[in-house]
């Protein structure tokens, strides 16, 4: 995915925190008491995104610290209408939290959630259902003749 211009979500799970609606639940169903632990665990360096099913989540996620809220799910309209919502509230820069759209998002659909509102647009369509190559290396070792299993010379 690199190489064809992607940049993964994340290296590891180690390098963002991301809540989930199983997060939040395990904390009481608040998002900023899940936030805050997020926070808590992962120290300063750890940015904090939070899957939201809607303004009012992402609006919540926002005023407890969230660093990235996810639109999940959204139909193309509401997705534009909730991502201008939270530019026009929170703002934009440096500072300001991102928007990423994600959700059943295709390479036939994606344009639909495209606007200048969106700073990521997620698909795990690019990965899932893709057939791999199977390739192999095998390691031939060379006879004491410098020949290598097969006959054949190494200089070669």
């Amino acid at each position: 995915m690199l190489v064809g211009g992607c940049d993964p979500h994340r290296i590891d799970l180690s390098t963002m925190t991301m809540l989930k609606d199983n997060h939040i639940w395990a904390c009481g169903g608040s998002i900023h008491s899940a936030v805050a632990a997020a926070k808590a665990a992962g120290g300063f360096s750890i940015k904090v995104e939070v899957e939201c099913q809607s303004l009012d989540e992402a609006n919540q996620a926002i005023e407890a610290g969230a660093d990235v809220v996810m639109l999940d799910n959204f139909e193309p309209d509401d997705m534009k209408k909730a991502a201008k919502t939270i530019k026009e509230q929170w703002g934009r820069g440096p500072r300001a939290p991102l928007v990423e759209v994600s959700g059943g998002l295709t390479e036939d659909n994606v344009a639909k959630y495209v606007c200048d509102d969106v700073d990521i647009i997620s698909s795990s369509s690019i990965h899932q259902g893709v057939k791999h190559i199977d390739f192999s290396l095998k390691v031939i070792p060379k006879d004491k003749s410098g020949k290598k299993g097969d006959g054949e010379s190494l200089d070669q």
